[in-house]
């Protein structure tokens, strides 16, 4: 898969500029890509293009990477597995999974959006509980939940010695006498969503996970992956600015 980006993104997230500064520095005909002049709004190809900054070449690996990954049932997220058991990796093609790793889990039998990086910063951001990025699920139980059980679950459960509780609770359709939810959490502990649908007595038969902060799922099939947008870096960085 051919990945591009524009330009400016490359350069900011290589930690030559800002992204506005970017822009100044292409103006300034202090950027080449394959030894040519650049121009601003230019996508650029991140493993086969070489892009210099006042002559010096731009090192590929200095970059910070982001892809999301549409991760299908049976994959584990790590980076390898003693077990040999297939991970999120292999979805990526090989040149491009130097340095990356998951950024937070979804179980082996468990699906949905996973983001891989680089980018260490990101990673704490993302994942740890102080900074409440909400994460949103689509849970399929078996069986219909009775009122009462949604109550509870909408109060907060136990799970070990502290209550935890989602932010919403919706109910999305039945199916086969099974019902589909959507749970939004925001503290991200370590099986959380199965922990909480089984204090109140029921079976998660599927979980997908559809968002994470500001990155969403989408269109994207099952084992496929996607460089971000520069729309969904801006708002990375912007994360990143507020931290």
């Amino acid at each position: 898969m051919q990945t591009t980006i524009k330009l400016q993104s490359f350069l900011a997230h290589s930690g030559v500029s800002s992204r506005r500064g970017a822009e100044k520095l292409i103006e300034e005909a202090l950027v080449t890509v394959n030894d040519q002049p650049a121009h601003i709004g230019q996508r650029i190809s991140v493993q086969k293009d070489k892009i210099r900054y006042r002559g010096k070449l731009i090192s590929v690996s200095s970059v910070l990477s982001y892809y999301i990954i549409h991760k299908p049932v049976g994959f584990v997220s790590t980076t390898s597995d003693e077990l040999e058991r297939k991970t999120v990796l292999e979805l990526l093609p090989e040149e491009l999974r130097t340095g990356l790793y998951p950024v937070g889990r979804l179980d082996q039998d468990s699906e949905g959006l996973l983001l891989l990086t680089n980018d260490g910063d990101l990673t704490y951001i993302l994942t740890h509980p102080k900074f409440e990025i909400e994460k949103t699920y689509q849970v399929l139980l078996q069986g219909i939940p009775s009122t009462r059980a949604l109550d509870h679950l909408k109060r907060g459960v136990k799970l070990k010695d502290e209550y935890v509780k989602p932010v919403k609770i919706t109910i999305m359709k039945h199916e086969n006498k099974n019902t589909w939810l959507e749970i939004v959490i925001s503290e991200g502990k370590k099986h959380q969503v199965k922990r909480m649908v089984n204090r109140i007595g029921y079976e998660v038969l599927r979980l997908i996970r559809v968002k994470m902060g500001p990155l969403e799922l989408g269109e994207l099939k099952k084992g496929e992956f996607r460089v971000l947008t520069d729309e969904e870096l801006e708002k990375l960085l912007l994360l990143k600015k507020k931290s």
